[in-house]
């Protein structure tokens, strides 16, 4: 191992000259004391059988992300997440780091990428996921010893918007079902009485529909059976309207085997993106605007079946159960609703359904009486007669 002075041009600089196993290798430098630093660095790891760590970290960050996207990405993510992931990555990332080295990511760097993109007026929650999915490849780096540590992890990043969890009341839950057919009210119950995510309700098999639980075991993603959200499998407790309208259901459908869908598409098979999307913007939405609401998403039915698990005094780690998420969790998303429970005053889920759909069928018998009185007068000056009362929308009289 030698340090030699090399002459090139009027200007000098230092070569360092070692062994790598069976190789001779080199090394120049501008400045003398550079040289000395890497000859006692190269001599440090020799004793310490460390030396093929020394071009740790020259693999280009394009070049080690198509590791990452086979190694971690592709096993453990889900198809809608890649797709936004690898969107991000290919906008906001390669453009400013891919020709980085690994160890050429320093805090400094992710930080100044992190301005670029504030400067760029990229949006707060994207420059959030473009940091996470570098934070997650720079992860797999340190872990295969590429770079001593997540230069990313220590950066500061937008912070997420959490959106308040709005719980939709039973009366307002029934008023949106009594707008839509059978299938579409029955899903509306599972999600707003069981807390199922929709891609839960979406896999959802007879199965799985029990005497007093429902077992919450898959998912339904981009039209293909996933894990949950969690990938843990939780049961729910089963209300007894929800079981009415699951019974009712079944029977309209010819009492399917165990394993069939309760849900399926109209084709018989699993709901494709676009089929939940074209039922949440022609059935969801119209029926929840009819029923007095802005633009909620399903989703938010949600948030009304653990209002009701917090009226009737459950614990958070009893709520976040069912819910299928953490304790802590649950009471970062649903603070605020614990907090306005009073234990005094302690509601039965079932109870407040029940009465709500009491409530509801009498105003729409109401106004369906009402729209047929109307059309009988019509009617009546061009000679036709009221027409049946006994039609109508109703499936759950």
């Amino acid at each position: 191992m030698s340090i030699r002075r090399l002459e090139r041009k009027g200007s000098a600089r230092w070569e360092v000259r070692f062994r790598d196993g069976r190789r001779n290798r080199s090394r120049a430098f501008d400045r003398k004391k550079d040289a000395v630093a890497f000859e006692s660095e190269v001599k440090r790891r020799k004793r310490l059988g460390a030396l093929a760590e020394l071009d740790a970290g020259e693999e280009r960050l394009s070049d080690f992300a198509q590791q990452w996207w086979r190694l971690h990405a592709k096993p453990n993510l889900a198809p809608s997440t890649l797709k936004s992931y690898a969107s991000v990555w290919d906008l906001h990332v390669l453009p400013h780091l891919g020709d980085h080295e690994l160890r050429q990511l320093t805090p400094e760097v992710v930080a100044n990428l992190r301005a670029d993109l504030d400067a760029a007026k990229v949006g707060p929650a994207t420059v959030r996921r473009a940091l996470f999915v570098l934070q997650s490849v720079m992860r797999l780096a340190a872990v295969q010893s590429k770079v001593q540590s997540n230069p990313v992890r220590v950066v500061g990043k937008p912070r997420q918007p959490r959106r308040l969890a709005r719980p939709i009341t039973p009366e307002t839950v029934e008023r949106i079902r009594v707008q839509l057919s059978q299938r579409d009210a029955t899903l509306v119950s599972i999600l707003a009485y069981a807390g199922l995510r929709p891609g839960e309700a979406l896999a959802l098999t007879w199965g799985c529909v029990r005497r007093r639980t429902i077992l919450v075991d898959r998912s339904i993603v981009l039209g293909q059976e996933k894990s949950t959200k969690t990938n843990a499998t939780r049961t729910v407790r089963l209300l007894g309207p929800l079981a009415q309208d699951l019974a009712e259901w079944r029977l309209a459908c010819r009492r399917p085997p165990a394993d069939a869908y309760v849900l399926p598409s109209a084709a018989g098979a699993p709901w494709r993106d676009d089929d939940y999307r074209n039922w949440r913007k022609r059935k969801f939405a119209p029926a929840a605007r009819a029923a007095g609401l802005g633009s909620p998403r399903p989703y938010d039915l949600r948030h009304s079946s653990v209002s009701l698990l917090i009226q009737e005094g459950l614990s958070v780690v009893e709520v976040a159960r069912q819910a299928g998420h953490s304790p802590e969790e649950c009471l970062r998303t649903y603070a605020h609703v614990f907090e306005e429970f009073d234990p005094a005053d302690r509601t039965s889920a079932e109870d407040r359904i029940r009465a709500a759909r009491r409530s509801d069928v009498r105003v729409l018998y109401a106004r369906r009486e009402a729209d047929l009185d109307a059309a009988a007068e019509l009617g009546s000056r061009k000679g036709s007669r009221r027409p049946d009362s006994n039609r109508g929308p109703l499936h759950y009289e």
